[in-house]
């Protein structure tokens, strides 16, 4: 079939079959889930990668000018999902002392009349948190948004009657608007608290069936191990957590993996009905490995471009990035600061591995978007384990393979069409490409990475159809 022909006949199929299942209510700027039931896209039909930063201090710790400095930033940098709690505590106050709730009771939230930003007496925690929202819709950005932290749940201070009174009181505040996404839980596993996080999951969705919703478990867990079938939940969410492979502690779990974060990726991807899946909380950039240990080695920007392109590879449908200083939005002056951050929330805004996200998310909407497949037959001969392990993933006309250690290894050609592909070398540091050459697409081809192999020197193989 000749090439124009196959591409116009592809572009007919993919409006046809990546539709979206739910009706755009925000027009272009709706996130629903595609026909497939792997990704995301616009109202539109185009291509949503989830490029997602982690700011879960961000309500209750920055007053209106940092919010608008911490988002412009984001923005700059191509992120499009910034993940917030509502209430970290039962009872929570914000900068300005304003407090959440009526006698730590979710259902009874503190609300004042007006919402005017220069009355500061009308101007209440949620006024606060309206103003959040609506400047990051002002710059493109969508706020999922995690209404009460698992902590609060787990140890008895929201019922199931109140947290029904409370997901009603959010639904109906922020239905209308266009950039919310829902993250049910918070650090939580799905047991503690069960009928609390369905109840919440239920009521959000019968009050507001215009916006996703997941489930934010606890860390080396995926909220598909309670959520993956409830009608509420539409797609789901990992948290591959901050510990070592050594460090992992979670033997007696279902899922035990330690950093392959791509595995818990690999097994929501095989389950039933078939939905997306992201790590929404992988290692932080900064923060001691384990966690609890200050004098602890810190996550660096190499691993979590590994947590992202593992994941991705594996085929999550987007990635969630976090710093230990900007997700608690840490100042010198906090007197009880967590996991030791060593710089500022506006210093760490600035981190390598911030920047250096958005390239996997130009990497990803480079190519055909919505028939990428993970796909480890691309990987000629014995695969690595842990670091060594290359991860690859191909379209119709392109196949990537993505190596830590830049380490040598060889491909199985023949996966994609074409009579000959062209390889390149895809730099995640940098985003540059540094073209490799032209090969017949048959039989198998070692490929040596640039540089000498060692943790950190990531490469990128992109093979495309010529």
């Amino acid at each position: 079939m000749k090439i124009k022909s196959k591409i116009f006949l592809l572009s007919i199929l993919a409006l046809l079959t990546f539709g979206c299942k739910r009706e755009a209510h925000f027009g272009d700027k709706s996130l629903l889930v595609s026909e497939n039931g792997r990704y995301l896209t616009t109202g539109d039909g185009k291509p949503f990668f989830w490029l997602g930063d982690t700011a879960w201090l961000l309500f209750s710790r920055l007053n209106r000018d940092e919010v608008n400095t911490y988002l412009e930033d984001r923005k700059q940098k191509r992120f499009n999902v910034i993940q917030v709690m509502v209430l970290h505590d039962v009872q929570s106050r914000n900068t300005y002392l304003d407090s959440s709730l009526v006698r730590a009771d979710v259902s009874k939230p503190v609300v004042t009349p007006g919402n005017n930003p220069q009355d500061t007496v009308a101007y209440d925690y949620w006024d606060h948190i309206d103003y959040a929202v609506d400047k990051a819709a002002e710059k493109g950005l969508y706020m999922a948004l995690v209404p009460v932290w698992g902590t609060n749940v787990k140890v008895g201070k929201v019922s199931a009657a109140q947290a029904k009174v409370y997901a009603e009181f959010l639904a109906k505040r922020y239905k209308d608007k266009w950039n919310i996404i829902w993250l049910n839980g918070g650090d939580i596993k799905g047991s503690d608290g069960l009928k609390v996080w369905n109840t919440i999951g239920e009521t959000l969705r019968k009050n507001d069936t215009n916006h996703l919703l997941t489930f934010h478990p606890r860390g080396r867990t995926a909220g598909s191990a309670w959520f993956h079938k409830a009608k509420w939940n539409d797609f789901d969410m990992i948290q591959s957590g901050h510990r070592r492979y050594d460090q992992d502690t979670s033997k007696n779990e279902k899922l035990h993996y330690g950093e392959d974060n791509w595995k818990y990726i690999e097994s929501d991807y095989k389950l039933k009905p078939t939905k997306p899946t992201i790590d929404g909380e992988p290692s932080y950039e900064g923060i001691p490995q384990g966690l609890h240990d200050t004098t602890e080695v810190r996550w660096t920007a190499a691993d979590v471009r590994r947590y992202g392109y593992w994941s991705v590879f594996a085929g999550a449908f987007g990635y969630t990035y976090g710093n230990n200083a900007v997700m608690q939005m840490h100042k010198f002056t906090d007197k009880k600061p967590a996991y030791g951050p060593k710089e500022e929330w506006a210093t760490a805004i600035n981190a390598p591995g911030a920047k250096q996200m958005q390239y996997l998310k130009n990497l990803m909407l480079s190519r055909s978007y919505f028939d990428r497949v993970p796909d480890q037959t691309l990987i000629a001969g014995e695969n690595g384990e842990k670091y060594d392990r290359v991860l690859g993933t191909r379209g119709e006309e392109f196949a990537m393979l993505y190596t830590y250690t830049g380490r040598n290894f060889s491909v199985q050609l023949g996966k994609i069409d074409g009579d000959d592909v062209k390889a390149t070398w895809f730099n995640p540091r940098t985003g540059k490409n540094i073209a490799i050459g032209v090969f017949e697409n048959k039989g198998i081809k070692a490929f040596n990475p640039p540089g000498e192999p060692a943790n950190g020197n990531d490469w990128v193989l992109v093979l495309d159809s010529e």
